[in-house]
């Protein structure tokens, strides 16, 4: 049998949304076995500014590389950081 779910109540704004949610249970008022996966494909993803030391030859080697490729180098060491990632 399943649990009768709480209707769930109209906000005035986002904050009284959040209070809301900080003080009650979603699983009273959602049923969490339907939910369904979402893809918000226009969403960029947050990036962080870093600083990041590299001998000067290493870096003038991946700036070269980037420009046989035409694009930026730091695009580049983006990239390349993700493949690193990905093979392990």
């Amino acid at each position: 049998m399943s649990k009768q779910l709480k209707p769930i109540p109209k906000f005035a704004n986002d904050a009284e949304e959040r209070a809301f949610w900080e003080k009650h249970d979603s699983t009273d008022y959602l049923d969490w076995t339907k939910a369904q996966r979402v893809v918000l494909p226009n969403l960029k993803p947050t990036t962080k500014t870093i600083s990041l030391r590299l001998p000067q030859h290493l870096l003038d080697s991946i700036k070269a590389a980037a420009n046989s490729r035409d694009v930026p180098y730091q695009s580049l060491i983006k990239v390349w950081l993700q493949e690193k990632l990905h093979s392990h």
